[in-house]
């Protein structure tokens, strides 16, 4: 348990730090930023408990030879007195930990949520399925269309027209084109300069319809997957800040910038933990905020877990895009929107590891935080 004081405040405390004005909103920034204000706190109490200890020792080695019965009862009353200085540093070692730790996890909510909110608003921003359908269609292309019409016109009185269901069908409508096209009056020429004019198109829709889609559906999944991580660090704030008697959501703490409020809670949590002299409720107390930070620090890991994974999709959505063979030779008859979600995939992949990166605090840090285990000491 000692031990593992030691290395929890090399992870998750902080000093002095206004959560109204955070300067910094890179959490990884503010983890080297509280490391190195923390092991200052480290060496602070360190230099305490060591001249304590070197007191201690002193007093022992002096019990050892005193032989005056006054003398000794005055070297007992010194090392009691010494002793019950160590357990008051330690145990204000320990409350100042907790109180540190816990004001960084509140930094640290404040900014995954914007994070979060910010990933809201990306997939809200991103190509919608009536987008990714007008491309991966050919009926949505102007040009298809025109040969549909001309094929209409030169066709057989005796051949029939496809429903509004079937002619929505990319199947079934260039299956009826190319049928149409093959038995109309045309001649040879004009059936393949007609050809000519949409074989890019056809050979793009046709080969790119069920990429593009699952593009779609699986930004649908980051979609709703991010709802999830907001609701979770929604409810995780709700827990967190319920042993301080702070009782406003996290979006209305957020929207009416209510963190100095937040705060004072904290601090008159932190007053009534120092006023206590009952060593069980001190005990509880600590517990509470405790359990409080290990929570947020298993978001963390969820929230890291998803932004790998959105690197991974969007990763492969380049690929996906990036597979069409003939794009050299069809450049010119590409629809721009093509282009376009070429564009906001590689920005999506540049928000996710700069804007939205992981934070830092997993693998053996996560260890250090937890369990209090050092892989390099």
């Amino acid at each position: 348990m000692k031990n593992k004081f030691f290395y929890i405040i090399l992870l998750l405390c902080n000093c002095n730090m206004s959560l109204a004005n955070i300067a910094n909103e890179d959490p990884n920034v503010v983890a080297k930023e509280m490391i190195r204000e923390c092991r200052n706190i480290q060496e602070k109490y360190a230099v305490k408990l060591h001249n304590l200890s070197d007191s201690l020792e002193y007093i022992q080695q002096k019990l050892q030879v005193e032989k005056g019965l006054e003398q000794k009862l005055d070297l007992l009353i010194q090392k009691d007195f010494l002793q019950e200085q160590t357990a008051k540093v330690r145990n204000d070692f320990n409350t100042d930990i907790t109180k540190t730790r816990y004001l960084k996890g509140l930094e640290l909510i404040k900014i995954l949520y914007d994070k979060v909110l910010g990933l809201d608003h990306h997939f809200a921003s991103v190509r919608t399925f009536s987008e990714i359908n007008k491309i991966s269609n050919p009926n949505n292309y102007p040009e298809f269309g025109k040969l549909k019409d001309i094929i209409k016109d030169k066709k057989d009185k005796k051949g029939f027209d496809l429903t509004s269901l079937l002619g929505s069908n990319i199947v079934a409508s260039v299956v009826n084109v190319f049928s149409g096209l093959q038995n109309s009056s045309m001649s040879k020429e004009e059936k393949e300069k007609e050809m000519l004019n949409v074989e890019c198109i056809l050979d793009f829709t046709l080969r790119m319809h069920n990429d593009l889609n699952l593009i779609y559906f699986e930004t649908s999944y980051l979609q709703a997957a991010n709802d999830e991580i907001k609701k979770d660090i929604e409810i995780m704030f709700k827990d967190y800040t319920k042993p301080i008697g702070y009782i406003a959501t996290l979006p209305d703490c957020r929207s009416n910038d209510d963190w100095d409020n937040l705060k004072e809670k904290l601090d008159k949590y932190n007053k009534e933990l120092a006023a206590t002299t009952d060593k069980d409720k001190i005990n509880k107390m600590q517990i509470n905020l405790e359990f409080s930070i290990d929570r947020l620090l298993q978001f963390i890991a969820k929230y890291n877990n998803f932004i790998d994974d959105g690197v991974k999709f969007y990763q492969k959505f380049k690929t996906i895009l990036n597979s069409y063979e003939n794009e050299k030779k069809c450049e010119s008859k590409l629809p721009i929107e093509y282009k376009k979600l070429k564009t906001d995939i590689d920005i999506a992949i540049d928000k996710f590891n700069i804007a939205y990166k992981p934070v830092e605090i997993n693998g053996s840090k996560m260890k250090e935080v937890l369990y209090g285990i050092n892989e390099y000491k």
